[in-house]
C-alpha cells in the first residue's frame, strides 16, 4: 500500500473555504523510511511551538491555545501515524479539528498561522502531483499499477477485474466462432477485445471514480487503440507505453511512465503560457498583486498559475480585493497570493501551483483574465 492521500478538488475548496480563530497551516519534508522519520517528528514539534509562540504573541485565548495544541501534540505522539510516510507531510489544525494529507511531492517546511489555511504548497500537489494509475493491458492479463514520486510502485486490487481477454467473455480462446458463425478472424477478436475492454473499463471505474490522477496505458496493437476509444476516466494521458506491458514489472512500468508524465506538465504549461502571450496583446492578463486580487474578488481571472514557494504577507479586502501587505507575517496577516488563489477558485477558475521559473515574467503570479483590464 501506498501512503499517499492527495486531496481532491473538492476537498481543497473545503479547506480554502474553512475560517477559524486560529488556522494553523504546517508543511514538513518527511520520509518513507520509518527508520528514518524522527528527524521530521523533531522537526514537526519545533514547527508547532513557532505557531504556538505567533499566537501568544498575539495574545490568543489560552484556553482556545490549549485545545489546538493538545490535536497537534496528539498527533506528534502518534507512533502509528508517523510509521507510515511520504515525501512530504500536510497538517491543517483550528482548535476545533485537524486534517493532514501525506504527499508525494517534495516541500518545503513551514508553518503559517492566520484565520483561514495557507494552502498554494498543497495546489502543486494538486496540480503536478507526480502521480499516475498504470494500466497495464494485453491480451493474455490486466493488472493496475499506481505509482508516486519517488515511492515504490504498486498493484492495485480492483474487484472485478477480468483476468484476461478470454475468460472475460466465458471462453478458453478468443479464436473460435460465435453461436451464428459471424464472429470470427480478425473481425471476431476485434469484437472480442471490446468486450474485453468494457469489462476493464467498468471495473476500473470503482476504483477511480472521483480521482483526477493521469491514467497511463500500458498496451500494444489493436487493443491499446480500442481502449483509447472505450475509456470512460476523463484523465487518460494520449500518450502511451507503446511496448507490451507482460514482461516488465511495476517499477519497470512506472519508469516508462514518468517521462510521459513530465511531457504531459510541460505540455500544459507551455500551453499555459502561450494563451498568456495571445492574452496579453488583449489587455486580458496581469502579473500584478493587486489588480490580480481585484480581478478575482469579482470573477475576472479564468487561469492563474502561483508560485508555491513564497508568502507575501498581507490582507485583501472582502468587497473590493484592495491588497494591504505588511512587513511582518504574524498570526493576523495571511498570504495575500493563496486569497487570490482560493477567491479565482470559487469562481471556477483554473488555478496551478508551480514553480517560479514556469511564471511568464517569473513573478509571484500570472493570471489570464475573462476580460480585458
Amino acid at each position: 500500500m501506498l501512503y499517499v492521500d492527495i486531496p481532491t478538488r473538492s476537498e481543497f475548496a473545503k479547506l480554502s473555504g474553512a475560517r477559524a480563530d486560529a488556522c494553523v497551516s504546517i508543511y514538513l519534508k518527511t520520509t518513507p523510511v520509518t527508520q528514518e522519520v524522527a528527524a521530521s517528528r523533531i522537526e514537526f514539534g519545533n514547527l508547532v511551538k513557532e505557531a504556538q509562540t505567533q499566537l501568544q504573541d498575539a495574545g490568543f485565548d489560552k484556553r482556545r491555545l490549549a485545545s489546538l495544541l493538545d490535536g497537534l501534540n496528539d498527533l506528534l505522539d502518534d507512533d502509528e501515524f508517523w510509521r507510515f510516510q511520504a515525501n512530504s507531510l500536510a497538517v491543517f489544525a483550528t482548535p476545533d479539528s485537524i486534517r493532514t494529507h501525506r504527499l508525494a511531492n517534495d516541500l518545503v517546511s513551514m508553518v503559517q498561522v492566520s484565520d483561514r489555511f495557507h494552502l498554494k504548497p498543497l495546489l502543486r500537489a494538486i496540480t503536478f502531483p507526480h502521480s499516475a494509475f498504470i494500466l497495464a493491458l494485453s491480451e493474455n492479463a490486466v493488472r493496475l499499477v499506481e505509482m508516486h514520486a519517488e515511492l515504490p510502485p504498486e498493484t492495485v486490487k480492483v474487484p472485478g477485474m477480468p483476468a484476461d481477454a478470454a475468460s472475460s467473455i466465458g471462453k478458453s480462446t478468443l479464436n473460435d466462432r460465435s453461436f451464428s458463425g459471424r464472429i470470427h478472424g480478425s473481425e471476431g477478436q476485434n469484437v472480442r477485445f471490446q468486450q474485453y475492454v468494457r469489462q476493464v473499463d467498468a471495473a476500473l471505474r470503482q476504483v477511480l471514480s472521483g480521482r483526477e490522477m493521469p491514467l497511463i496505458l500500458a498496451a500494444t496493437g489493436r487493443l491499446a487503440s480500442i481502449f483509447a476509444q472505450t475509456c470512460s476516466y476523463p484523465h487518460l494521458l494520449k500518450d502511451a507505453i507503446a511496448d507490451s506491458p507482460d514482461q516488465f514489472s511495476e517499477a519497470e512500468l512506472a519508469s516508462r511512465a514518468r517521462p510521459l508524465l513530465d511531457k504531459a506538465y510541460a505540455q500544459e504549461i507551455a500551453g499555459i503560457r502561450a494563451l498568456f502571450d495571445k492574452r496579453a496583446s488583449e489587455n486580458r492578463t496581469t502579473t500584478d498583486i493587486s489588480d490580480a486580487a481585484r480581478a478575482a474578488t469579482f470573477g475576472g481571472v479564468q487561469t492563474l498559475l502561483i508560485d508555491i514557494d513564497t508568502v507575501v504577507p498581507g490582507f485583501v479586502d472582502d468587497e473590493d480585493g484592495a491588497v494591504t501587505f505588511v512587513e511582518q507575517d504574524d498570526a493576523e496577516a495571511y498570504g495575500i497570493v493563496d486569497e487570490i488563489a482560493a477567491r479565482a477558485l470559487a469562481s471556477g477558475a483554473r488555478v496551478m501551483g508551480v514553480r517560479r521559473d514556469d511564471i511568464p515574467g517569473g513573478n509571484e503570479l500570472a493570471a489570464i483574465l475573462r476580460y480585458p483590464i
